[in-house]
């Protein structure tokens, strides 16, 4: 009986220790459940989505920096915003503010206004809310009283100013919005600054330069003697502007357009500097084949000319010219010739032919016409030319156009010919159009298609 209580008692505490070894593996198993459980939660908090991260500090910048409207418009309704940002002179924040705005005649623009409450420092600049323009633009103001510094300008980061009569260029500089005279006085800012220090070290360059400034100070008072004045400006991106004032003269305001060198538009970011030399060497290995090959076919026909004289013998003992297409002619009576020669396209630069005929106009003198035409690339171009030496005397011709047939009479316009028309307030200044021998209703529909184009 001993032993039996014996057994079944060693058994009960093997059972027991079965039963705490099982509980004891359990509680090692959740714990170690639970602890890979937060590692793994760490880790997520570690690494996270990247859209999360961006959207978590996109959220952040929003509740830091906001626009707030100011409450103030201009005269379009437009509201003024500001910002806050940092101030570059001390380094704290300051308050920005943003308009945009239209202006007529232009295009939109943006005006930036900053100031900062802890140094004083304050800054203004214009930037253009539309993209670069396609061509450049140029901008000519004839300033002939002391309103006319009033005149409005946009002058963006790329444009260059020059005053004309006081032989004066602004170089490019930050976009403003200011005035004729606010360029003036904004200068003789720049250059009072150091007045003071030169007067002690270099008195020379002061006195020269404070004989400029009281110069500028009478054109912009209008003293006699001093207007009329010329502001031009040029802007290769197109985005600068002088005010237009409806139904005034056409010589006062003047505005032009124009392609853009490869330079500029290396200066404003459009193309890279080996762009455009890889441009300049295929445009110079494609004009050298093409004369190139212009010469090797104006020998050939010299060529077979020679050969065909020769051949001749002395039946042809007429004078010959050489190098054109009617070598094989007699040139007895060369004025009534028309006569064609090799030439190399100036767009193309492929070999094409150029006509040239000497015209004499009856109680004037010989004009040479010549045209070209090129059949690769279409190129059309057509210019007069006048005969024998000029003139010791200029020459003014006024005709008053009284009826339709008027129109019908011929003209001849050199290079060096200006053009008025009062009652159009058309006037073409010297080169302009080159030179045409034409009517005067032709020359009127060219200068309408230039103006449309």
């Amino acid at each position: 009986m001993k032993r039996f209580e014996e057994q079944d008692s060693s058994s009960l505490k093997k059972q027991k220790l079965d039963e705490m070894s099982e509980i004891t593996n359990t509680n090692t198993n959740t714990n170690n459940t639970s602890t890979s459980s937060k590692t793994e939660e760490k880790k997520e908090d570690f690494f996270k989505p990247v859209g999360e991260a961006v959207a978590e500090v996109d959220n952040d910048e929003e509740m830091n920096t906001t626009v707030h409207p100011t409450g103030a418009e201009d005269a379009y309704g437009h509201p003024v915003q500001e910002v806050e940002s940092l101030c570059m002179n001390c380094h704290k924040n300051g308050t920005t503010r943003l308009l945009l705005t239209s202006i007529p005649y232009f295009r939109e623009i943006v005006i930036m206004s900053f100031e900062c409450p802890h140094c004083g420092f304050k800054n203004s600049e214009v930037q253009p809310a539309s993209s670069i323009q396609e061509k450049g633009s140029r901008y000519v103001l004839k300033i002939e009283n002391k309103e006319d510094f009033n005149r409005q300008v946009v002058k963006s980061e790329w444009c260059i100013c020059k005053f004309v009569e006081l032989d004066l260029e602004i170089p490019a500089s930050k976009g403003q919005l200011t005035t004729a005279e606010g360029l003036l006085s904004e200068m003789i800012d720049d250059l009072s600054m150091d007045q003071e220090k030169r007067k002690e070290i270099q008195p020379e360059i002061y006195e020269k330069i404070d004989q400029f400034i009281k110069k500028v100070r009478s054109y912009i008072n209008a003293d006699e003697g001093t207007l009329p004045l010329t502001l031009t400006i040029d802007d290769p991106s197109g985005n600068s502007w002088i005010e237009y004032v409806p139904g005034e003269a056409t010589h006062k305001w003047a505005h032009a357009e124009y392609n853009r060198t490869p330079q500029q538009n290396v200066q404003l970011g459009l193309v890279s500097e080996d762009e455009v030399a890889q441009q300049e060497l295929a445009k110079k290995q494609a004009k050298a084949a093409a004369i190139a090959n212009s010469t090797s076919v104006s020998t050939a026909a010299t060529g077979d000319s020679k050969q065909q004289q020769e051949d001749n013998g002395d039946e042809n003992d007429n004078p010959r010219v050489t190098g054109f297409s009617t070598d094989h002619d007699d040139i007895e009576n060369f004025a009534n010739e028309v006569q064609t020669f090799h030439a190399t396209c100036s767009s193309c630069f492929a070999p094409c032919e150029t006509h040239m005929k000497v015209v004499n106009i009856p109680h004037f003198k010989d004009v040479i016409i010549m045209s070209t035409t090129c059949e690769r690339c279409g190129y059309k171009s057509n210019e007069v030319k006048t005969g024998g030496a000029i003139p010791p005397h200029g020459r003014r011709v006024t005709l008053f156009v009284d009826d339709p047939e008027d129109l019908a009479r011929d003209i001849l316009k050199s290079e060096s010919c200006g053009m008025k028309v009062p009652e159009l307030n058309l006037d073409l200044t010297p080169g302009t159009l080159g030179g045409r021998f034409t009517t005067i209703e032709g020359l009127l529909t060219q200068v309408r298609e230039e103006l449309h184009s």
